[in-house]
């Protein structure tokens, strides 16, 4: 006769144990966060008496996506059996009061939130028994052999999966400069009233001339993990065929180019909408961003409005972030002297006037970028042949469309070594960006072009990424290219596509090159040409020299000095010239990004022979200074002291310093304590915060003003128990 015993009783999901060993436990502590492929474990309660093992038969099921169906594997029977791989299995052992379970999911299982349930059947005839025993997120595995996104050392998973701090790179390759940026991958939720935490969010989007919304959406934190799988949930595939979708999430491939599309938002619910004219007026400065958080919490709070403004930079570190939470070792890469090819042919055409030299804007996009930031991420490629697994180009930055949509990648770096242009996703894009040559054309009044010359090597100049074991950087040119005018290298480019043209132009006997000492933003400073004659004839020279303001991805902005003179070169000798640019005369102009582009053109009277020479320089930024006042210990308020001294000739308005570190502090911002800061001013400013975490934590600190932005400094702090 039946019994209406209850014998299942508490579930205990041993969330800390089983993160521990699951590389979750930092992003992660009060809910149950594991990987695929491999064990974690459950103790449910069983009341009235012990389980009864080969008598009492206990069935598990977890289930995930929005309606979850055997057909499409997301309802699943867990099997009770201690098979390892393939299938997901569990094995069960009795003791007094408890059953323990150990839950097993394959290395091939979809990421994503599941829900437990329990049914038991109970031996002598009792009912049948059902519970809800928890859920859980499931994340990718790197740590897991038969997972595709396995990497096997652990200095690169601790950089590429769990380093919340990071550093991107900016500039030009002959001056770069480093970027603090705060991934924070791995950050606890605080404890706070979602539905206050949404209403204060979309207050902000609101009033955002009252409160900066990044401001107040950072001291309200909710988990990342839930922000990454909403990202996914709000993806066009997603909501269009959510069933199909979620199926789809075992698969690193799909999933990583979902994040690409997603992070921005051209088509879609995205997160960063990108601009790059300088008008920011109804949003924040891509520049402002130091960290990945309060973009996503922006997003996320608001109800997936995008999040105004990102630039390449920022666009790779947030996608870098999401998908180091989700499970897939990633890493942000700086590519210098970066194409832009809009037509697919290799080449970028630069194109001059004849009447004064200055650059005429291409009809097309193409464009030689400073810098273009992307990422790459590690993992196998089944869809295509042997050979491409590894490191696979990501780039969100919303450029060219890919499948109708703006999103571009995953394709194998070994694919743009090699020249595999018919490679998926993008390689032929990608390949431009490092390798395409640049042909400049004089155009003359009546539209009629003229070929001054091809320059096969101005492009992928250099490409970096931050070292995984020390903040210096690692040089990845040669995993992109083969060495610059050898055979391979040329050899390498025809078979992508582009017959090589036999020759530059005419061989000329006129060399122009230009030199500086590195400038300061804010000072005045020379700029040294020199113009050598190589040949044995004496030569009538016109020269002209000017410098123009720029935008990190090749824009003109404006012409702010110019000077023409001509002069006789004797044969085998050299003439110098210097043009002065003083900050009077550039400061208004700049961009954010504080680049300058001098251009030297030659032309030998009597001839068309027509020589050009340009180089980028990006402006030095002073560096804040940050000192930490006393010992950092967790739960302790810790003191930093900030200090700026104002290195322009103008007085700055407006100043105001933001500090924001992991496990330090949430976003702060502070008011400039003087409203004027005068040249050569310095400013001292004290922040207190309470650390959270123990351990090495980097600080960041920013400062902004009326007329300069982007300050940036930084200070690694060691925070240990009391």
């Amino acid at each position: 006769m039946a019994t209406n015993d209850i014998y299942l009783g508490a579930v205990d999901l041993q969330c800390e144990t089983n993160n521990t060993e699951h590389h979750t436990i930092e992003i992660e502590k009060d809910r149950l966060l594991v990987r695929r492929g491999q064990e974690f474990r459950l103790r449910v309660e069983f009341r009235e008496r012990t389980y009864l093992e080969g008598e009492d038969q206990l069935a598990m099921f977890v289930h995930t996506g929005p309606a979850p169906s055997e057909a499409d594997g997301t309802r699943i029977q867990v099997l009770h059996s201690k098979l390892k791989r393939g299938k997901w299995t569990f094995c069960l052992q009795a003791t007094p009061g408890y059953v323990h379970l150990a839950v097993q999911s394959p290395p091939n299982a979809c990421t994503g939130h599941y829900q437990i349930y329990l049914v038991l059947y109970p031996s002598g005839g009792a009912s049948i028994q059902q519970i809800t025993a928890g859920d859980f997120h499931l994340l990718f595995n790197p740590w897991c052999q038969e997972d595709a996104v396995y990497l096997p050392d652990e200095d690169l998973l601790q950089e590429y999966i769990l380093n919340e701090n990071g550093l991107l790179y900016h500039g030009s390759y002959t001056n770069i400069y480093t970027l603090p940026w705060n991934f924070g991958q791995v950050i606890f939720p605080l404890n706070f009233p979602q539905s206050i935490y949404h209403f204060l969010c979309i207050f902000c989007v609101f009033f955002r001339d009252i409160v900066p919304s990044f401001v107040i959406c950072s001291q309200f934190e909710k988990d990342v993990i839930d922000i990454c799988f909403q990202i996914l949930d709000n993806s066009l595939s997603a909501l269009k065929d959510s069933l199909a979708d979620v199926a789809r999430r075992n698969d690193p491939v799909y999933v990583s180019r979902i994040v690409t599309a997603m992070v921005n938002a051209n088509d879609d619910k995205g997160v960063l909408l990108g601009r790059w004219d300088g008008n920011y007026a109804d949003g924040i400065a891509p520049t402002r961003w130091t960290g990945s958080l309060q973009i996503l919490r922006q997003w996320s709070g608001s109800g997936a409005e995008k999040v105004r403004y990102g630039q390449c930079w920022v666009f790779a570190a947030v996608a870098c972030t999401v998908l180091r939470c989700l499970g897939i070792p990633s890493r942000c890469i700086t590519n210098y002297s970066s194409a832009h090819d809009t037509d697919g042919n290799l080449k970028v055409d630069q194109y001059y006037s004849s009447e004064d030299y200055s650059r005429i804007p291409s009809k097309r996009k193409d464009m030689v970028w400073n810098y273009h930031c992307w990422l790459e991420v590690w993992m196998t490629r089944p869809d295509l042949p042997p050979g491409y697994d590894g490191w696979q180009v990501l780039d969100p930055t919303p450029q060219e469309r890919s499948d109708g949509i703006y999103c571009c990648g995953p394709c194998p770096v070994k694919a743009i070594k090699e020249g595999h242009v018919d490679v998926k996703y993008d390689a032929a894009f990608i390949f431009a960006e490092v390798n395409a040559d640049v042909v400049y054309w004089l155009v003359n009044k009546d539209g009629s072009k003229q070929e001054l010359g091809v320059k096969y090597h101005q492009v992928g100049k250099q490409i970096i990424t931050k070292s995984a074991y020390t903040d210096e950087r690692e040089d990845l040119t040669h995993d992109y290219k083969y060495p610059e005018g050898s055979t391979k290298e040329r050899e390498v480019y025809s078979k992508a596509g582009m017959k090589i043209r036999s020759a530059n132009i005419q061989e000329n006997d006129l060399r122009i090159s230009i030199k500086y000492a590195q400038p300061i933003l804010g000072s005045d400073f020379d700029i040294y040409f020199s113009i050598v004659n190589n040949g044995f004839m004496d030569k009538d020279i016109h020269l002209t020299l000017s410098a123009t303001t720029i935008t990190y991805n090749g824009f003109i902005l404006t012409q702010f000095s110019k000077r023409s003179t001509t002069f006789t070169l004797k044969a085998a000798t050299v003439q110098k010239e210097v043009l002065r640019l003083k900050y009077r005369d550039y400061g208004e102009h700049l961009s954010e990004h504080n680049l300058i582009r001098m251009t030297a053109v030659l032309i030998p009277k009597g001839t068309s022979e027509v020589s050009l020479k340009e180089c980028d320089i990006a402006l030095n930024l002073p560096r804040l200074t940050v000192k930490v006042i006393g010992e950092p210990i967790l739960h302790r308020e810790l003191t930093v002291q900030i200090k700026f001294a104002n290195p322009l000739p103008i007085t700055l308005t407006d100043g105001i310093f933001s500090v924001e570190g992991t496990g330090l502090t949430h976003l702060q911002e502070i008011k400039s304590p003087t409203t004027a800061i005068h040249p050569g001013q310095e400013v001292v400013v004290n922040v207190s915060f309470t650390p959270n975490k123990t351990g090495l934590r980097k600080l960041m600190v920013d400062f902004d003003s009326s007329r300069l932005h982007d300050v940036k400094g930084s200070t690694k702090i060691i925070v240990r128990r009391a």
